[in-house]
């Protein structure tokens, strides 16, 4: 079969912004104008295509990226519509991963939001061309100037504005094109409402002209030609603007800016011209590059795949998820090459080979069945199951390993667990099954308590997967916190003594006698034994035994019962008995001595202690601070290394960090982020020990 559309016909975009920014709404839009749904889906209803699942048709917002294909002048436009939530920005990171372009949808009243910052800086990372859509420009209060000055002061994007908003008696009615210097007025607000192509309005024409004059001086600074036009007082041509601003998006120098209101259904054809005249084709992106994989082996030499169906093949598997009619899907961006279904592929991450059971273009949750798949498509395969995120697809004789995608680490755990037995077996099958879906999605077994823990983006992300194991897997659970992995010590020097004697009248008994002493040790030393016991009080053959002993007892501290940390024990001496004496006598004998030791050596309760990293903005600085102290924690660095970006250095207590993202989140606008992990074990405070103690 061949390629449908030229692959310079071909665009691969996703729509990304805050949450409420109206990316949803937009993406129905452009269905509905470019022919391929023929009814306009609303979030409000939990009607609209792109959010499928019960949950987000629930909440109405976009919980997982979903991927649909549509065609606007001839061209091919691949579309994911991403999470605006913070606890999602894994859809949008591994999205904008394989995706070629972007589009920044901003509210037109609140601007630039604090996950615009976070998806605008995914977008930098991969270098991903973008350009923005001011949405809602019809809400009372929108400003479209202040959205542009947002963008450029908060994103330090360079921003080339090519449309106006036209407002009549405060109604947005229509647009101005700064390119082609024409209007568009809508007639009203409804899908078919005709909308005519005009001069621009007589009071708007000072303005449009300054605006252009603006566009075009800062197109010049990127293009030679354009600017000797402009010294020579000629009138560059449209083909020519679009041109230079179409170079200028490619390379990331710039960022179109244009505006609309998909919910009144104005500007969104516009919008769909400007992503095929300015977004680029897979040909006008840079080569795919990879490791060379020799002998089973991933060397250090690149090697390229180019945006060509010549190519050998090379997809990258960047979303697992799983359909309840044909079982898991993995989704594939195909960067080089062709392939149909019944091939075999090789997995180079993995070193396997997969083969293509099915090929399917999905549209949300609906499916196409195809025949082939070329450079430049996002397609989901069915049959490949030993295929993780990240992994890399490529033909056998032509290994090659594409860099991974980078997964997030969770902010947030908490301990779960089946409400029934018959729920036992269930659980851990379904949440591996969602791990596998969602690497932002950790499981992991304390050692120490045996909970189960679930660790993610943050509560909405935790609570919508508690809600997908009940609905989708038939499993009900509790939802808690995770216990405390407290430890215990000594703070003082003590002797312990311990005697196991047991006569037999019948037989042979048990006898041992052991002394020792417990000193504290140095932070992070953990146990050791020295033997200071001559040969006639412990021979050597049982001081094995005694040390087993120790070990044991070291697991179980006095107080509380958890396990004992930085510990220096000296075995002083014991006595024996030539016929009674025996290992199981000693080990018995140096745990009770152990025990009797701690107990007079001033036990003290330990708690884990993290060395937390926290990013805020500057003005927020204090309300950090606040609240390290109120945890008692310790901030030990403050640092400024971005632009109004500060980054605090602290220690808290573990226990006080549960539901922190909450927090930080809420006192920071979402626009706050921490990293943790651990330092080391320091003593409980009062109130945490009065508490455990039950005092």
């Amino acid at each position: 079969m061949p390629r449908a559309v030229k692959l310079s016909q071909v665009r691969n975009i996703g729509i990304m912004a805050h949450i409420d920014a109206g990316k949803t709404t937009t993406t129905e839009r452009i269905l509905y104008f470019s022919g391929r749904t023929h009814k306009v889906g609303e979030v409000h209803d939990g009607t609209a295509v792109m959010d499928w699942m019960e949950q987000e048709q629930e909440r109405g917002i976009t919980i997982t990226s979903a991927a649909t294909t549509c065609q606007w002048q001839d061209h091919w436009v691949n579309i994911i519509d991403t999470p605006g939530h913070v606890d999602f920005t894994f859809e949008v990171e591994r999205s904008l991963r394989v995706l070629d372009s972007a589009i920044t949808c901003l509210d037109g009243v609140a601007g630039v939001e604090p996950q615009t910052e976070t998806v605008w800086r995914q977008a930098d990372k991969y270098n991903v061309p973008r350009m923005v859509f001011v949405n809602k420009m019809d809400r009372i209060g929108a400003d479209f100037q202040r959205c542009v000055a947002m963008v450029q002061d908060r994103l330090g994007a360079e921003t080339h504005v090519i449309q106006l908003p036209i407002h009549v008696d405060g109604d947005f009615r229509g647009l101005v094109d700064l390119i082609e210097s024409r209007s568009f007025i809508w007639s009203g607000d409804d899908p078919e409402s005709p909308f005519e192509i005009g001069p621009i309005p007589a009071d708007m024409v000072d303005e449009a002209e300054l605006s252009r004059e603006t566009l075009l001086e800062n197109l010049s600074n990127h293009d030679d030609d354009l600017l000797e036009l402009l010294l020579e007082g000629e009138e560059p041509s449209v083909d020519m603007i679009k041109s230079v601003l179409r170079r200028t998006t490619i390379a990331g120098k710039s960022v179109p800016v244009l505006c609309g209101s998909a919910f009144r259904n104005k500007g969104v054809r516009l919008l769909l011209d400007a992503v095929v005249d300015y977004l680029p084709s897979p040909k006008d992106v840079p080569a795919i590059t990879g490791l060379k994989v020799k002998s089973k082996v991933v060397s250090d030499e690149e090697v390229s795949r180019p945006a060509d169906d010549d190519a050998p093949f090379a997809a990258l598997a960047f979303k697992i998820a799983t359909d309840s009619y044909v079982g898991q899907l993995v989704y594939l961006r195909v960067y080089s090459g062709c392939v149909k279904v019944g091939n075999n592929v090789w997995n180079s991450t993995k070193g396997r080979r997969e083969r293509l059971g099915r090929l399917l273009r999905m549209h949300a949750n609906q499916r196409e069945d195809i025949k082939e798949c070329f450079a430049g498509d996002v397609v989901a395969a069915v049959g490949m199951k030993g295929v993780s995120t990240g992994d890399t697809l490529c033909l056998e004789n032509g290994q090659v390993v594409l860099e991974k995608i980078e997964f997030p680490e969770p902010v947030i755990r908490i301990a779960i667990e089946p409400k029934t037995k018959a729920d036992q077996d269930k659980l851990s099958g379904a949440l591996d099954r969602l791990a596998q879906e969602d690497p932002s999605f950790k499981v992991s077994v304390d050692p120490e308590t045996g909970q189960t823990l679930v660790a993610g983006m943050g509560e909405l992300h935790l609570e919508v997967i508690v809600d997908r194991l009940l609905r989708e897997f038939k499993v009900t659970a509790n939802v808690g916190k995770p216990q405390v992995a407290y430890r215990e010590t000594v703070t003082a020097d003590a002797v312990g003594d311990g005697d196991f004697v047991r006569p037999s009248t019948t037989g042979k008994g048990q006898f041992a006698e052991c002394r020792l002493q417990v000193s504290p040790g140095e932070t992070g030393s953990g146990l050791s034994i020295k033997n200071s016991a001559s040969k006639n009080e412990i021979p050597k053959e049982f001081i094995g035994a005694v040390n087993h002993g120790i070990e044991n007892a070291y697991l179980t501290g006095p107080l509380l019962g958890y396990p004992m940390v930085d510990l220096q024990v000296e075995i002083l001496g014991g006595s024996y008995d030539d016929n009674d004496s025996s290992e199981a006598a000693f080990n018995v004998a140096s745990a009770m001595a152990f025990r009797a030791a701690c107990e007079k050596a001033s036990p003290e309760l330990l708690e884990p202690v993290m060395e937390v990293e926290i990013v805020v903005p500057e003005e927020n600085m204090g309300d950090i601070i606040g609240q390290v102290n109120a945890k008692r924690g310790e901030v030990r660095n403050m640092d400024t290394r971005a632009t109004g970006v500060s980054f605090v250095t602290a220690i808290l207590p573990l226990a006080g960090m549960f539901g922190y993202a909450t927090e930080l989140r809420s006192s920071t606008q979402g626009r706050g982020t921490y990293t943790m992990q651990f330092a080391h074990y320091a003593s409980a405070s009062p109130e945490v020990k009065r508490k455990l103690l039950g005092e």
